[in-house]
């Protein structure tokens, strides 16, 4: 018998995945652990609004738990919150998607990613993604048995990928290409035209569009496109949103996929064996989201900017090289001319100076050099915060 430890069984010299293996573990939570046993460190690391969910949004949850409402939903989610958001895309782009089979409701916009890569990707498909690029898209893609393919962007194009360098990668065992824009880390944007040529690229050679617009809202000064109206058609498009950054919701866990009724049914397959559905109340409170004025998501999005002005400016008055981001809510400043690593200025920031940033490198090779700031916090705390990284790179250069 086993006494304490899983012993190995014949022919299976490993107890862990293969697949598992490949993953590495985030590079942003290794910070977080770090940042949990310090005391009086400011965060720019964590990546959601510093508001607090609106109350009548939270009200509406709370009294549908007093009633009672605390059981499974359809695995689709609600009817009523998939009507909600059918209205919502048809009103906010255009785009008609039917509710009873086009669209799928998740646990936040991560389970819609992971839904989406096991739905469509066959052992060794090749899946094609930006770099730097938000932490899960590698993973999602190994877990799913795909191989993730990075297209370099650079601070000099403003982190815009583009049609060219996608095409020089597209091989015949290509399935999908992957875009977040607004982006994280970078905070990058991309112009209409410029996914018009990627989405004319995707139709010509057969490839799925995932579209993870999870920060469609918060834009600065320009108009969001939402990749799916610019495909033909939706079979090749799978839209990826949520109510985390807009509605200050990152806690409730409630995303969505929109896409053609026979990709959200193989979504779906899997949801329903994993998940079952999405918390009943968090879908009450994405209703409510939706139903109501959202004039404080507009008056977010407007003290976001004066933050992301503030930011920028005091990193580059620094001597901190940095794009202005146009979207999102983070800054990507570059800490090449300090001589250090991302992983070695992220880790003596936060050691000597209390300031918790994420290393850029944890988004990819082409991250190296740069460090990710969250702007979605008091204006207080980042006015500190930028004294501190001050004081940091005066006397480390």
């Amino acid at each position: 018998m086993a006494t304490g430890k899983l012993a190995k069984l014949d022919g299976h010299p490993s107890l862990i995945s293969d697949r598992v293996k490949r993953v590495s573990p985030s590079g942003i939570r290794k910070f977080f652990d770090l940042l949990s046993s310090m005391e009086g460190v400011i965060s720019l690391g964590v990546g959601e609004p510093d508001y607090a969910t609106p109350w009548h949004i939270c009200e509406a949850a709370i009294y549908s738990i007093e009633k009672g409402s605390t059981m499974y939903t359809s695995n689709l989610g609600m009817p009523e919150l998939r009507q909600e958001l059918s209205k919502y895309l048809q009103q906010s782009y255009g785009l008609n998607y039917n509710p009873d089979s086009e669209l799928l409701i998740t646990v936040g916009v991560s389970e819609a990613l992971d839904l989406a890569m096991r739905a469509i990707i066959n052992p060794n498909d090749e899946v094609i993604m930006t770099d730097p690029c938000y932490v899960s898209y590698d993973a999602c893609t190994i877990l799913a048995g795909g191989i993730p393919i990075r297209v370099p962007t650079s601070e000099e194009d403003e982190f815009e990928v583009n049609a060219t360098d996608i095409k020089a990668r597209i091989t015949q065992k290509t399935k999908a290409i992957l875009l977040g824009y607004p982006a994280n880390p970078t905070g990058a944007v991309m112009p209409r035209e410029s996914l018009k040529r990627i989405a004319d690229l995707a139709l010509h050679h057969n490839l799925f569009i995932i579209s993870d617009e999870i920060y469609a809202r918060l834009v600065y000064g320009i108009d969001h496109t939402c990749l799916a109206t610019l495909m033909a058609t939706k079979d090749g498009t799978i839209l990826l949103g949520g109510f985390s950054k807009s509605y200050a919701m990152t806690g409730w866990r409630i995303g969505y996929a929109a896409a053609n009724e026979e990709i959200i049914a193989a979504m779906t397959k899997i949801h329903q064996y994993s998940i079952m559905s999405a918390p009943t109340m968090s879908q009450i409170a994405a209703i409510e989201a939706l139903r109501a004025n959202d004039d404080y998501v507009r008056e977010m999005v407007t003290d976001y900017n004066r933050r992301r002005l503030i930011m920028v400016n005091g990193l580059r008055d620094i001597g901190l090289s940095c794009f202005e981001p146009k979207g999102a809510f983070y800054a990507f400043p570059s800490i090449k001319s300090t001589g250090m690593t991302s992983d070695e200025f992220a880790e003596q920031l936060l050691v000597e100076k209390k300031v918790a940033v994420v290393p850029g490198n944890a988004f990819g090779r082409c991250g190296e050099g740069y460090i990710r700031c969250c702007y979605a916090t008091s204006l207080q705390e980042i006015e500190e915060a930028l004294e501190r990284i001050r004081s940091f790179v005066e006397k480390h250069t």
